[in-house]
């Protein structure tokens, strides 16, 4: 990250409505955000991010209803922050189409323009498209946002199917949990799969949810339904090394092809040949971080065949080599002690 050793600095957009102060739901996903990334874990990585809340003046903010805010800096604090994340905005941003405070907006548009990666949860996308960062680019918000937001802002590919959306420097959350959901999105980005698995375990939460991240290489995997879609998916992500097929996992499903891949979408958001893509890529990149089998080695255990199958794929879907990976995500190896 910029100007940093560790994963860098995240900066908090703190702009709760002044006549009411911060309501239950923006504590919520406030507090997810300070959870991921405001506790170290310098067994996992050291240094851990910085943290930063920023509000419209660094001190209490309002604190009208149950809770007050303490930022630690004013919103000039979000300019220069290798990551700038807007939890919420104010309700009546979104209830009563009342305009998104202009310093609010005006400190998005500066810490865009300095590099900073923008991220907002739930409500807070209302803010980055009216700061113009959202336009031309799929976002989503909490479902009973995203249609209000998709008439204010045409320009803004609004998907309301997904948990979140990753435009490389915009990211964008579903509500509530699915704050969570991003949050070790980025956590995985920045730092790697185990070591975004570990944090989710010490949340007691699963690393990626099923449903609707059709966009991402962690496609969740259903653990039951009704219609017998589930047990299949569970049963193909434990033998990706097969030459697995739509029609045969059709039929072991007992549904049409066609039935197959419209049930599959459903509960997963993506087509069935992407979801085998993503579990496979998935797996190699677990298989690179964990392991020290060769390129070679890692193409078969997950499904892709040759090694350079597995470079093609990598390099389409994540934009780095198999080799690159391995470098920037596996564990350091141990230095010997005692001497």
């Amino acid at each position: 990250m910029r100007g940093s050793s560790g994963p860098g600095v995240v900066a908090i957009a703190v702009v709760p409505d002044p006549r009411t102060g911060p309501t239950w739901w923006d504590m919520y996903e406030l507090a997810i955000a300070c959870a991921v990334f405001g506790v170290p874990h310098p067994d996992l990585a050291d240094p851990w991010y910085e943290l930063r809340l920023c509000g419209q003046n660094a001190g209490p903010e309002a604190a009208g209803g149950f809770f007050g805010i303490r930022t630690t800096h004013g919103l000039d604090g979000l300019v220069g922050a290798d990551t700038v994340i807007v939890p919420s905005v104010p309700e009546a941003c979104v209830e009563r189409d009342e305009p998104v405070p202009e310093p609010l907006v005006d400190a998005l548009r500066a810490a865009a323009a300095s590099g900073s990666r923008m991220v907002s949860l739930c409500a807070g996308a209302f803010a980055l498209a009216a700061a113009g960062l959202l336009d031309g680019r799929r976002a989503t918000a909490h479902w009973q946002h995203t249609g209000e937001l998709a008439a204010r802002h045409p320009e803004v590919i609004v998907d309301d199917s997904v948990l979140y959306t990753d435009e490389d420097r915009i990211l964008t959350s579903a509500g509530a949990t699915a704050a969570l959901d991003l949050c070790l999105h980025l956590v995985r980005r920045d730092l790697g799969a185990r070591v975004a698995g570990q944090v989710a375990r010490r949340l007691v939460v699963p690393v990626h949810r099923s449903g609707g991240q059709a966009q991402f290489i962690e496609h969740a995997v259903p653990e039951a339904d009704d219609d017998g879609i589930g047990p299949v998916l569970q049963w193909a992500a434990a033998h990706l090394d097969r030459p697995l097929t739509v029609a045969g996992l059709a039929r072991r499903a007992g549904m049409s092809p066609r039935t197959f891949h419209r049930r599959l979408q459903a509960a997963t958001g993506t087509t069935p040949l992407r979801w085998l893509l993503t579990q496979r890529l998935a797996l190699a990149q677990s298989l690179l971080e964990t392991t020290e089998l060769p390129v070679e080695l890692v193409g078969e255990r997950c499904g892709l065949g040759s090694a350079a199958n597995l470079r093609h794929h990598f390099a389409r879907t994540l934009g780095v080599s198999p080799s690159d990976y391995r470098r920037a995500f596996a564990p350091p190896a141990p230095t010997a002690k005692g001497r």
